[in-house]
């Protein structure tokens, strides 16, 4: 959605390594927002983001439509079943945010016709979905997961970090520690406990709001009730800084 960061680019600079040529989108996608000041607030820099991408070479080359050129006017979402990926986490607190991104993604590859697609592990449940969203469908699409870029800080780098003040930065390096330390409470303690110690963590801290932890199963996103071997689990978190809404995700084992 626009506002590029280091993160960004390096999706790009992977797709160049492995690709011809690489697209890159730009589109504030308005079905994926359940809050319209989030909408209204979020950082749109094009002419920045192209010259940014201009850097990485003639290979690159940027598709950024306008709502009308996407919706005909008819600015609504699809319905999808994700067979429950979209009830997790992100999905229970942004009614419709699947169907938005579900809608938006399927239209840009019909339009691209991409034979790769590279997202980032930060938004490791829309990953989950996109994956799904190929499935369902049957685009021929090869859906690249690429790790998690962040600041020297620990910080995951986002758009919306650009609305964060230099001390808010400082400030939210915070959620990267505890997720690190609840990862390495994982190896001995149960979920619940890693839980509760999480959320005393962030019940203490001045600046920052907790609005969820999950430690889920790391393939159908449900919560974890117990560990069961084999089984691969993240943890996820959506943190406030004032205004400006955080997400990061660990893997655990």
């Amino acid at each position: 959605m626009g506002a590029l960061h280091q993160g960004h680019l390096a999706l790009v600079k992977r797709a160049l390594r492995q690709n011809d040529v690489v697209y890159v989108s730009i589109f504030v996608n308005p079905t994926q927002f359940n809050n319209t000041k989030d909408l209204e607030k979020y950082p749109r820099t094009l002419e920045e983001d192209i010259s940014k991408l201009k850097l990485l070479g003639e290979s690159v080359w940027v598709y950024a439509p306008i709502a009308e050129d996407i919706y005909n006017g008819s600015i609504e979402s699809r319905r999808f079943d994700f067979g429950g990926l979209e009830h997790e986490m992100e999905g229970k607190h942004r009614k419709g945010h699947f169907d938005g991104v579900g809608t938006i993604v399927s239209k840009l590859f019909e339009i691209v016709l991409p034979n790769k697609a590279y997202f980032g592990e930060k938004d490791f449940q829309q990953l989950a979905i996109v994956r799904k969203l190929v499935e369902i469908t049957d685009l021929d699409v090869e859906i690249v997961g690429c790790p998690i870029y962040r600041e020297v800080n620990g910080l995951a780098l986002s758009s919306r970090n650009q609305r964060l003040t230099k001390e808010q930065r400082q400030e939210a390096s915070f959620i990267y520690s505890t997720l690190k330390a609840a990862k390495e409470k994982f190896g001995t303690k149960s979920a619940s406990k890693v839980s509760k110690w999480v959320n005393d963590q962030f019940e203490g801290h001045p600046k920052l709001s907790l609005e969820y932890f999950e430690i889920a199963d790391a393939k159908t996103l449900k919560p974890m009730k117990r560990k069961v071997a084999n089984k691969k689990y993240r943890a996820f978190i959506a943190v406030y800084a004032n205004d400006v809404r955080l997400i990061d995700n660990i893997a655990l084992n």
